[in-house]
């Protein structure tokens, strides 16, 4: 069945994309650990740098900014917990990931691995409506929208 999505309450149209790609690729890959690890909690700095293919720093330094603007929380030890606005930020984020990948791959043929990368070049741009539309198209057309919950999606995005 396809997944609807519209845009959450938590996230005003106005705030999406307020973050840079780069802390929106941290944000969203730290929200992809909470799902792989079924974490509802926090989550290791040292799962996201795995993920992403970046060092534990750059995942700190990712995190400082991602505290900044009240996305992140650090709990003990460490682990990295997203706000409520974090978490409706980065969900919304990798379902338009999932959304686009889904769409470039059934719907154009796009190879796999293409798809994902253009598909994350793509949700940095596209606002919450479009995202709403686009997926309210693809369900119309009996579209589901892929999980891809393996570790090779999202992986050495990030631009340090």
């Amino acid at each position: 069945m396809a997944e609807s999505m519209t845009a959450p309450d938590a996230v005003p149209v106005s705030d999406l994309h307020s973050l840079s790609k780069a802390s929106e690729d941290y944000l969203e890959a730290i929200w992809r650990v909470m799902l792989d690890e079924g974490s509802s909690d926090a989550v290791r700095s040292v799962a996201v740098a795995e993920l992403l293919d970046v060092s534990k720093a750059s995942v700190n330094k990712a995190v400082a900014t991602l505290k900044e603007h009240g996305y992140v929380e650090q709990h003990r030890y460490g682990r990295i917990g997203l706000t409520e606005e974090g978490r409706s930020y980065a969900e919304l984020l990798w379902k338009c990931h999932r959304m686009l990948r889904t769409f470039l791959e059934e719907e154009l043929g796009v190879e796999p691995a293409v798809a994902d990368h253009e598909a994350c070049s793509m949700e940095h741009a596209l606002s919450a409506d479009t995202m709403r539309r686009w997926t309210l198209h693809m369900e119309r057309q009996g579209m589901a929208i892929k999980d891809y919950a393996d570790s090779s999606v999202h992986g050495r995005i990030v631009s340090e």
